[in-house]
């Protein structure tokens, strides 16, 4: 079997830049911080970094976030399925980085694997180009959007880089107060940023008004892309619209890091005209993030998302059940 270890696996991943976020070492070890281990294979030059939840009576589930990585997919699935035999995997999830409408998505059903009913990342997204100068990303924004960057630099709000997590954690208590979504515990926000901060590969922001935290966002990057995964605000000064000029400041930190693509993972998983049709109408879930996300002029894209393959069905059919209950969270 193809296992390599954590240090060969950021070796490998050197040679693909175009990895996803959650297929780097990093987020490996952040997991593992959460009741996650990670594992690696490798099989010439294709591999997968494989995340495993310990379950009672010594079963585990399998989940690869992102991946694998590279075009020989049927061997490196096959070396997976191994290794979950060892681990007494109930299941393997496979959620591919790629799009809904990649047709070598066709080619993940020859491993072994079929179409999941579940969902565990966000299904759909809103990805802007960083590509031009800054004068055509604000042309390809809804023009309430632009005035509102430009209202919160004339309001005096300005934005800080800041290792101060607990000012995030704050912000983000506030916002799971009043939002029907969940946020995670302090820790883990003090986990990621400690593990990507030390490679420099996220950016914790605030944005202020005379000292006063106004919102918050943490910023990651992988090669060229960069995803906007955690955001915070509280109720304060909102009329200077701080969340605009942060989410500007973090597209601007993102393509000085060498970034071309900016994710702003997750809106609701629904047809364009159905969300163009409602968003003025709804704010529950993930709706008024929607809202707030469709201005900047990105492009809305819906991944191939989650393939599985059962390795204990009636058990397997029980954890099924209980992710749809949890919402597809396997976090």
């Amino acid at each position: 079997m193809a296992v390599i270890n954590r240090v060969a696996w950021g070796e490998f991943l050197k040679s693909h830049p175009e990895a996803h976020l959650l297929q780097s070492g990093e987020w490996g070890d952040f997991k593992s911080q959460f009741g996650w281990s990670a594992q690696y294979v490798q099989t010439g030059d294709s591999g997968a970094q494989i995340l495993f939840r310990h379950l009672p009576l010594n079963y585990s589930v399998a989940y690869i976030p992102k991946g694998p990585i590279g075009d020989n997919w049927n061997r490196v699935i096959q070396q997976v399925f191994s290794l979950c035999k060892e681990k007494h995997a109930i299941v393997l999830y496979v959620e591919p980085d790629r799009w809904e409408n990649d047709p070598k998505n066709q080619n993940i059903l020859s491993g072994g694997l079929r179409v999941s009913d579940i969902s565990i990342q966000p299904r759909k997204t809103i990805v802007i180009s960083l590509l031009g100068p800054e004068e055509e990303w604000l042309k390809r924004m809804k023009q309430k959007t632009r005035y509102n960057i430009r209202l919160a630099q004339k309001n005096d709000v300005y934005v800080e880089k800041t290792g101060d997590v607990r000012v995030f954690n704050q912000l983000i208590k506030r916002t799971g107060e009043r939002s029907d979504f969940g946020v995670h515990n302090p820790e883990y926000y003090e986990k990621v940023y400690e593990r990507f901060s030390a490679n420099q590969k996220c950016c914790l922001m605030i944005a202020k008004y005379e000292e006063i935290p106004l919102a918050g966002l943490i910023v990651f990057k992988q090669g060229k892309r960069a995803w906007y995964l955690y955001g915070a605000s509280n109720e304060q000064e909102r009329q200077r619209m701080p969340a605009y000029l942060l989410q500007w400041e973090a597209m601007r930190w993102a393509a000085g890091e060498g970034c071309v693509e900016y994710d702003l993972w997750g809106v609701p998983d629904e047809p364009e005209d159905y969300l163009e049709e409602n968003f003025t109408k709804r704010s529950d879930g993930l709706w008024g993030v929607y809202r707030f996300k469709r201005g900047f002029g990105g492009k809305l894209c819906r991944s191939a998302g989650v393939y599985e393959r059962s390795l204990n069905s009636p058990i397997h059919r029980l954890f099924n059940l209980a992710i749809k209950t949890r919402k597809g969270s396997l976090s």
